[in-house]
């Protein structure tokens, strides 16, 4: 939905049959706040299941991980013992000191990474009996996990005492881990080692168990670092290099938002955004924030801190840059996500909804650029679904001529992510009568028309279930609107039977979706009624004449009867 050199962390997601990966997969730099399924046992606990954080390429994924890896082995050889080494060239051995202070903790969450997948193959050798690669496996993670631990002593300053605690319960665990499976290689006896295995499967829990945990706390100890940074700091430079690196965080998905979110993230933020002396930095701000409040938890935040409030002061705050508004557009579309469960307590959403809306409806019409159209009409079409009111603020501001006029503009509406909210929205304003007269004085059938066109020129994946979306609203705004005759014979007159017979018989055409077909069948058949002479007779008794499940069912085996 964004131009592809965007950075944001914002998810939206919008209209009927949405796609949630949309946003994250076209712009998985701006959207990357979920994590994507990992192969790992249920028996590891959550913390563990999520430290698969780093979504890569494999290749690039093991090239990275190299250094890791061999450091391990070699340490494996010596059997954990130590190299001595003068005091003076100690930090030429210490990975951390390859890494900038920034870089630190994304070095010890590729160290986890690791842990966690080594934990996960453990569990897979020992359900086959494989004695020795389990063992060999143990000293491994053994290794790591002294290794993480010494890694992030280095540049983790006052660490708690709850962190020494389970710093020591983990490596002796461990250790007691490593001498369990030992004592296995050297026997034989099977009913000896099936007793053993059971005792091995419930370490493998335990060090799971101390191993997420641990990470939880030093993921915390960093963010509450972050967070007193940002709070205690008079200096622009010094908050701007804590809330970058604080958005870094947000990038390693949820479970990172959740912990900043607890930590008070999206209060200390918006303190920020109510300073006047750090202006320049509210995009930065407000980017975070959107980020964060992709959880539950930031969303509480938002709105224990008057968050609804702040950011309807910053959009209609006519002072504040386009990129600001952009920002705070951008929080609005993540906070009114339809696929979020838990935005019914924003109940202060619907108080300062019209000025929003029209802060918004604004920022659409000024627009400079894709990006910034895009952010929102976001907004707006994630509104639409969140309060019927918003179609009537709508209607009264003149929006739909606004956004058919923008749609005319093909640097600002350049996408079928920025139409495919332009389209949610006119298929959710629709619903009201009014809307009939307004569609027919900005062109608007044409463009229904054009929409139904849609196709994507990258073949991306993300871009073609945005194509899809594209048709799927197009016909169903048309089938609503078409109750109004003179829509629907403008629709008639434009040739809009023809291109939806061949929607419904084509599977090619409409990049085979089901929910398009069925949106097809619909607007074709409140087309028939209007205009029954612009059909062949074989397709009115094929698609128009049966119930509509039997001319979906006729259609979706016409596609497997070619194959």
């Amino acid at each position: 939905m964004v131009r592809h050199k965007m950075t944001h962390c914002v998810r939206i997601e919008t209209c009927v049959g949405a796609d949630s990966s949309l946003w994250r997969s076209a712009h998985k730099n701006r959207i990357n706040m979920a994590f994507k399924g990992e192969v790992h046992l249920d028996s590891l606990p959550l913390p563990v299941q999520r430290i698969h954080l780093i979504q890569v390429d494999s290749v690039q994924r093991w090239m990275e991980d190299l250094k890791l890896m061999t450091d391990c082995e070699c340490m494996c050889i010596l059997q954990s013992k130590p190299i001595s080494i003068e005091k003076d060239e100690q930090n030429e051995l210490l990975l951390s000191s390859q890494y900038s202070t920034c870089d630190n903790l994304q070095l010890v969450l590729k160290r986890a990474w690791i842990i966690s997948t080594e934990l996960t193959r453990i569990a897979q050798k020992l359900e086959k009996n494989r004695w020795q690669r389990v063992h060999s496996m143990t000293v491994r993670v053994n290794c790591h996990v002294r290794s993480m631990i010494n890694e992030y002593n280095t540049f983790i300053m006052n660490s708690s005492e709850e962190m020494h605690q389970f710093e020591k319960l983990l490596i002796d665990k461990c250790s007691e881990f490593t001498a369990f499976t030992e004592r296995c290689i050297q026997t034989e006896d099977e009913q000896a080692l099936k007793s053993m295995k059971s005792c091995i499967n419930e370490t493998l829990t335990t060090v799971a168990q101390y191993f997420g945990q641990l990470i939880e706390l030093v993921l915390a100890h960093e963010a509450q670092n972050l967070l007193r940074q940002i709070e205690l700091s008079d200096s622009v430079y010094i908050t701007e290099s804590a809330i970058s690196s604080l958005f870094s965080l947000t990038q390693e998905g949820a479970h990172l938002c959740r912990i900043i979110a607890k930590e008070g993230g999206v209060v200390t933020l918006f303190k920020i955004c109510r300073q006047d002396c750090f202006r320049c930095l509210y995009p930065q701000t407000l980017r975070t924030l959107a980020s964060i409040c992709c959880v539950e938890e930031g969303m509480h935040q938002l709105e224990k801190v008057d968050g609804i409030l702040c950011l309807a002061d910053i959009l209609t705050d006519n002072t504040h840059s386009e990129a600001t508004h952009a920002e705070a557009a951008a929080v609005i579309a993540q906070i009114t996500s339809p696929h979020l469960t838990f935005t019914q307590h924003l109940s202060s959403f619907l108080e300062n909804m019209e000025e929003i809306v029209t802060a918004l409806v604004k920022l659409c019409q000024e627009a400079s650029s894709g990006e910034v159209f895009l952010l929102a009409s976001a907004a707006l079409a994630n509104i639409t679904f969140f309060d019927n009111m918003a179609c009537e603020i709508l209607l009264q501001l003149n929006a739909m001529k606004i956004l058919l006029a923008a749609c005319s503009d093909k640097h600002i509406v350049d996408t079928p992510y920025s139409r495919d909210q332009v389209i949610t929205i006119l298929a959710n304003m629709s619903v009201l009568d009014q809307c009939a007269s307004e569609i027919i004085q900005g062109n608007g059938v044409q463009l229904l028309m054009e929409m139904l066109f849609e196709r994507s020129s990258s073949g991306n994946s993300a871009e073609v279930a945005a194509c899809e979306r594209v048709q799927q609203k197009s016909a169903v705004t048309l089938a609503r609107l078409s109750r109004d005759p003179e829509v629907a014979d403008a629709a008639v007159k434009l040739s809009c039977i023809p291109r939806l017979i061949k929607l419904c018989r084509s599977p090619t055409e409409r990049n085979n979706s089901d929910s398009v077909l069925v949106a097809c069948l619909a607007a074709l058949r409140r087309l028939a009624v209007i205009s029954p002479d612009g059909l062949e007779d074989s397709d009115f008794q094929q698609l128009v004449k049966p119930r509509l499940v039997d001319s979906f069912l006729l259609c979706t085996n016409m596609e497997e009867s070619f194959v």
